[in-house]
Formats: structure tokens, sequence, C-alpha cells
């Protein structure tokens, strides 16, 4: 059986990269929502900062190679953006202001929606071959 290509080599650097802009964006706007509107959305924006940690989560995990937690991250950002932009559209009195899942992540180019798949693609692409 061959080995595993890393995760954080080849394309894989410029996934981790992606990841770690994401990361450090969502958290800005996480930290700056809850700190000034937190009474306006309180939900969406701790949502927000999960989503935050989930991506911090998901690069490191990515450039270690760390398998299992990449792929559990990437997993729950994908069921989070659907969930959230599902949500952020049925009821959008809950979502008054743009967050990192909202509207499937539309405030940042839909790459909430596209990452998690590219992620888990690579993981998969990436994996142990015959």
């Amino acid at each position: 059986m061959a080995d595993s290509t890393p995760t954080g080599t080849g394309p894989g650097t410029l996934i981790v990269v992606v990841y770690a802009v994401l990361a450090l964006a969502a958290t800005g706007r996480s930290v700056l929502q809850i700190s000034e509107y937190f009474d306006r959305a309180p939900l969406a924006y701790l949502l927000s900062a999960a989503a935050a940690v989930i991506y911090l989560l998901a690069t490191l995990a990515l450039a270690k190679n760390w398998r299992a937690l990449a792929t559990t991250a990437c997993s729950i950002e994908l069921a989070g953006v659907l969930a959230v932009g599902v949500a952020s559209y049925l009821a959008p009195d809950a979502f008054p202001d743009k967050t990192v899942w909202s509207h499937f992540g539309s405030g940042y180019g839909y790459v909430p929606l596209v990452l998690p798949v590219i992620g888990l693609w690579w993981l998969r692409r990436t994996a142990k071959t015959r």
C-alpha cells in the first residue's frame, strides 16, 4: 500500500492558505459583531464565531496532515453552511447582518459553500492508494 500524500503539500498548500484567510476573516467579523452588535442577533454571531473556530481547526489539520480532524472539520463546516444558509433565508430576521455562513456564504463569494467540498475532495484524493 502506498503512503498517502500529505494534505498540506502541492495544491493542498493553496487550500490551507484559503482556509487560513477565511479563518482570519470570519474571526475578525465575528469578534466585531459580538462585541458591537450582539443584542441584534446573538445566535447568528455565535454561529459565526463557531465557524471561525472550525476554519482554524481545518487550517491546522490540513497543514499538519491530521486527516481525521480535517475530515471532521470540513464535514461540520459543510453541514453548518448548508444549515445556516437555509435558516438565513427561512428566518431572515435572525440574520440581520451577513455572517460567514448566512446565505450560503454570499458575503464571502460563496467560498464557505465550496471550500469544504474541495477540502473533502482533497482529503479523499490524497488518501492512501492500493
